[in-house]
């Protein structure tokens, strides 16, 4: 066997692979498209994995800024990937891994590194086949009784970035089998309203530069804001070169927990077990998907929930949270509607006016001083007025140094992120313990991937808020962060009426803070949303609607 062919020894037998790529236009909704394929595969008894493979040179997303790329989602073994694989954790249900996402940095990371090692043995390196054989090894990595494995490319067909990956499924599809791989192609179908007819040549073009990387797309999914025609169909397939009824039609939807219903009733599942000659006569159980989209269409009420934050330029930064409170508010059989503030516009406002409209504020994660002092503002606004008030991450450092300022006299009460010139009420923390092993870093050290990552468990004060909300005293969370609370600081806390009640299981990193003179207080030093699910919400989000709820009905 060839060197490029060795990957083929970690194939499982059973395995078919479904590549997903997208044409015409970005923000199609392949992550969407693939989680949603995903969910009614489930539904219909299949174990099913997804992964990710982004075409940007970055090694992972964590230094990008959120306002270019949107939320960096953390899985429990502390990879630090896109807001994809947060859109597969939330609707199939499984936890993702580090294997499950790779950026064209990481491969090139690793080919270098063997490079220089020496593994190639003096041969020139080339895209192909090294970067190409690199793609296909991580495709099958890490597989164990998958029925099928989704992966999508990012990026759209064309873009000078992702020709390896074509490249990469397409040699895939050859050395594997033509019959174990589908290529399913998400495209645009616009409305032209003068015209009075949808367009289909995008997506003929499309298609056409995807057959020039060798690729014949199997099915066809398109975005449409209406039903498509018969003979619009038709005419895609015969311009396509594939058979009517594999051109689906992805119908714009009133809510995004529609979207496996909608796909599952245009046939979606259906045509990739159809090609795959897979057993399909029992339709997709989709009643847990039918409740969620009926409970969202007809809530018993609204709440308004304000987030404070500085990415709120671009709301894909807060993705993750935005779901969750939306998680929290089916739980309740409420609607959530988020009032998105920017913090610096609430340093040059008045509190007052801009949040006296709420029932509950939010302050979520974020990095470096600016908007620092708007957060703190929507904290004590929270806690003079006794409105429910979540910090999550940098929100409960924030909480933390509004109660040193303004309760305990600590006047330049602040963290070191932003300079040694202050009280370090929060600090760089350079050594914790994972899973049983010491973890070192260093101030000057690189900024990638050096944080505290991943899942972490954290043990409750048994007669605290969050282990009621819980139910438990051991809890695990995920984690993103490089500074801490300084627990040399917890006596003058405690005196001016902040509690620690939730910390490390060796006791030296806080975790949560709370206010017990306040309905409905609480700072965590993890990321809660980032394991909230429509079918399983998160805990601490299911409370704090219900508390925004009560809030309003004392308005």
């Amino acid at each position: 066997m060839s060197e490029s062919l060795k990957y083929l020894d970690k194939l499982p037998s059973k395995t078919k692979f479904v590549f997903i790529t997208g044409g015409v236009v970005s923000s199609l909704g392949k992550g969407l498209a693939s989680a949603s394929l995903s969910s009614i595969l489930q539904a219909r008894g299949f174990k099913v994995r997804l992964r990710k493979l982004d075409p940007y040179l970055n090694v992972d997303p964590g230094t990008m800024s959120p306002t270019q790329h949107g939320e960096v989602f953390v899985t429990d073994d502390g990879a630090e990937t896109g807001l994809d694989l947060g859109h597969y954790e939330r609707f199939c249900g499984d936890p993702a891994h580090k294997n499950d996402s790779i950026t064209t940095g990481k491969i090139y990371l690793r080919v270098l590194e063997k490079e220089r090692h020496g593994d190639y043995l003096g041969a020139t390196i080339q895209v192909i086949p090294h970067i190409t054989d690199a793609i296909k090894e991580f495709i099958v990595s890490d597989l164990h009784d998958e029925d099928f494995v989704l992966c999508e490319i990012g990026g759209t067909v064309g873009d000078i970035e992702g020709q390896p990956y074509l490249e990469a499924i397409r040699q895939f599809a050859y050395d594997v089998g033509r019959e174990r791989v589908m290529f399913l192609h998400v495209t645009l179908l616009p409305y032209i309203p003068t015209a009075g007819e949808l367009k289909t040549k995008p997506t003929q073009h499309s298609v056409r530069k995807l057959q020039e990387y060798g690729i014949q797309p199997d099915l066809l999914l398109c975005r449409s804001q209406m039903e498509i025609p018969e003979n619009e169909k038709r005419k895609i397939a015969l311009f396509c070169n594939l058979r009517a009824e594999n051109v689906i039609a992805a119908l714009d939807v009133d809510n995004i927990y529609q979207v496996p219903i909608s796909y599952a009733r245009e046939g979606l599942d259906a045509a990739v077990c159809h090609y795959f000659g897979v057993n399909c006569t029992q339709a997709a159980d989709l009643r847990k998907w039918e409740q969620i989209a009926e409970t969202v269409r007809h809530p018993q009420g609204e709440v308004k929930i304000a987030v404070v934050g500085k990415y709120v330029s671009l709301l894909e930064a807060y993705k993750s949270l935005n779901e969750a409170l939306a998680h929290g508010g089916i739980a309740n059989q409420y609607k959530v509607r988020v009032k998105w503030i920017d913090a610096e516009a609430l340093e040059k406002g008045n509190p007052d006016e801009m949040l006296n409209d709420v029932n509950a504020i939010l302050v979520p994660g974020g990095f470096g001083e600016r908007g620092t002092e708007g957060k703190m503002q929507a904290i004590k606004y929270a806690r003079e007025h006794k409105v429910p008030f979540l910090g999550i991450c940098f929100g409960m450092q924030m909480a933390v140094l509004e109660t040193m300022r303004n309760l305990a006299g600590v006047k330049n009460a602040g963290t070191t992120e932003f300079g040694k010139d202050c009280e370090p009420v929060v600090g760089l923390m350079t050594e914790w313990d994972k899973d049983g092993a010491r973890q070192i870093r260093h101030k000057d050290g690189d900024l990638g991937g050096t944080m505290r990552l991943g899942a972490y468990d954290c043990v409750l004060e048994p007669d605290s808020l969050t282990a009621e909300i819980y139910g438990s005293s051991h809890i695990s969370e995920r984690h993103r962060h490089r500074y801490e609370v300084n627990l040399a600081y917890e006596k003058q806390l405690n005196a001016a009426g902040m509690r620690v009640v939730g910390r490390s299981p060796d006791g030296a990193l806080p975790e949560i803070v709370e206010r017990p003179d306040h309905p409905w207080f609480i700072g965590v030093q993890f990321h809660p949303e980032l394991k909230s699910r429509p079918f399983a919400p998160a805990p601490l989000f299911v409370s704090f609607v219900k508390a925004a709820i009560d809030n309003s009905r004392l308005l």
